[in-house]
């Protein structure tokens, strides 16, 4: 049983009633040693610099520089050979999860594109797996823009009525989308360009790959992963569609408010909606337990937990989900390779906003597990492996320790044991795979063993895995400023930083769905969700 169940059965149990919320965040996210950590990618040591300089990730465990090959019987074999891990063996289909849909690997794109962001460039020169651009928050950069630079080109800037606080559109088929980053001309357009002429907002990853027609329709936005597929694209349209909805209502109601007060209210409002989606949906998804978590920030306030976020290096390597992606995608009807979609924001476009929700809900995500990634995605994995030894990264043994698990001392323990003849064939031909590759069950590295481990039953993660998104997720969305005691918890501050309207909207959302139904027509009854319609707890 993982230790999320334990700690859920335990306190239901006891019958800690309205406060079993509180106690099992608490217990979550107090299950290891949080911030502030002693070490980043900095350094190998504890320096100055590398306690302040947040251009760095942070770290979980002190650097582990592996030895001399061979030498202390340590084994690390070619990345090559690790990436084929990842893999789906000849002749076999990927694995599918049972209770996931396609929207639930979308969401988990968007929401750490905007705080999980090592340095990447189209340059290569430009690329530092050590380092980071992001925030360290949960801020929905890849809307608003990492910088108060890029939120200006984003935003429309006008003291006129019916513009105040308003983000930049373009209407498209009768609908709102952001504006296209390039012109007729090919060239980056000027308003998204700063005084010296060069773009202001980051260029999307990927552009010697596009074809000139996928260029065109790329969006001007706040990430330069938000166009990477269209399903990530359709949630920045659905909240840029939000933020204006809410700023044209904040207006209604104080015509005296000036563009940058509307602006920002209306910012905060969905900052916390977005946070409310992430505990109240995506984590509920994530959780195994028949419990459903709440976003109540009050359990933070006095916590020995709360601190100033600083995203670390192993929470980037955890979320490298590349085994929910499947190898195709059914998409306004057609059946296609999802290798088609990529930087190709036409199949949002076509079929506008709540289809391509409905298209992306209806479409099952395959199984986080080695030997499941799609083919696109098997250069991400070797780059993920890579990333893990430039940045010195401890192994999967002493992440489980220092999670309160014990140290596995056989690959049968890592992979686990099934039910049924098949599967525990499939588990003993991994188990034996990793012993040829790393020898002892010491030298797996923390990267590999994370998705080496069999997925928890009602939920679509391994269970160090889960523990570890437990504990960062709630650490890291409680303790946002705008939820802090002196802003949620004051009566008085909450009304000035949202107003009494905003608020109402925040109660009323609990779900994607909720929000989809205010900012978009033909909808009616399709599904949308990341827990697949036909899936029950215990049916797996």
């Amino acid at each position: 049983m993982s230790f999320f169940k334990i700690v859920v059965n335990t306190l239901e149990a006891v019958g800690l009633n309205d406060d079993v919320n509180r106690t099992i965040i608490d217990r979550l996210v107090s299950r290891c040693r949080n911030r502030p950590h002693p070490w980043s990618t900095k350094n190998s040591y504890i320096s100055w610099s590398g306690l302040t300089d947040r251009n760095f990730n942070a770290r979980l465990l002190r650097a582990k520089p592996y030895p001399a090959e061979e030498a202390m019987g340590t084994r690390r074999p070619p990345i090559a050979e690790v990436a084929k891990l990842f893999q789906v063996p000849d002749g076999r289909m990927q694995r599918r999860c049972p209770k996931s849909t396609g929207l639930f690997p979308a969401f988990a794109q968007y929401l750490t594109d905007g705080f999980i962001r090592t340095q990447l460039s189209n340059d290569p020169a430009l690329t530092d797996r050590r380092r980071t651009t992001s925030n360290h928050d949960i801020d929905l950069s890849p809307l608003y823009g990492r910088t108060p630079a890029q939120t200006r080109v984003l935003r429309v800037m006008s003291e006129e009525p019916g513009k105040r606080g308003q983000l930049k559109t373009q209407m498209i088929n009768g609908e709102a989308f952001p504006l296209f980053l390039y012109g007729a001309d090919g060239q980056i357009a000027p308003e998204f360009c700063d005084a010296s002429g060069l773009p202001a907002l980051d260029m999307p990853l990927g552009l010697s790959h596009v074809t000139p027609e996928n260029k065109a329709v790329l969006f001007a936005i706040g990430g330069d992963r938000g166009n990477a597929v269209p399903q990530v694209a359709m949630l920045n349209t659905l909240f840029l569609r939000e933020h204006n909805r809410l700023a044209a209502m904040l207006e209604s109601s104080h015509p005296d408010w000036d563009n940058e007060r509307v602006f920002e209210t209306a910012r905060n409002i969905v900052i916390i909606m977005f946070i409310k989606i992430v505990v109240e949906e995506y984590i509920n998804h994530i959780n195994s337990t028949a419990f459903p978590l709440k976003a109540d920030p009050s359990g933070a306030w006095a916590a020995n937990w709360n601190r100033t976020n600083w995203m670390t290096i192993e929470f980037s390597l955890l979320y490298r989900w590349h085994a929910l992606v499947t190898e195709h995608v059914r998409w306004g009807g057609r059946l296609m390779s999802a290798r088609e979609a990529l930087l190709n924001n036409t199949f949002l476009i076509e079929r506008g906003l709540a289809n391509s929700f409905a298209d992306v809900s209806s479409n099952g995500a395959a199984e986080l597990t080695l030997e499941n990634s799609a083919t696109f995605l098997w250069n991400a994995e070797v780059n993920a492996v890579e990333q893990s030894r430039i940045n010195d990264v401890a192994t999967y043994n002493d992440y489980r320790e220092a999670m309160g698990v014990l140290r596995a001392t056989g690959f049968a323990e890592i992979v686990g044991v099934a039910d049924g003849e098949l599967e525990q064939k499939r588990r003993d031909r991994l188990a034996a795979r990793l012993e040829e590759l790393y020898g002892e069950p010491d030298n797996v590295e923390f990267y590999v063993g994370l998705f080496a481990e069999p997925r928890e039953k009602n939920g679509p993660l391994p269970d160090l895995a889960m523990g570890m998104v437990a504990m960062d997720a709630f650490s890291q969305a409680l303790t946002n400023p705008l939820l802090s005691e002196h802003v949620w918890g004051n009566d008085e501050n909450r009304t000035l930083a949202f107003t009494e309207a905003g608020l109402a909207e925040i109660v009323a959302t609990t779900r994607l769905r909720d929000i989809l139904l205010r900012n978009s027509d033909g909808l009616a009854d399709q599904f949308v969700g990341m827990t697949r319609q036909a899936w029950t707890r215990d049916s797996e």
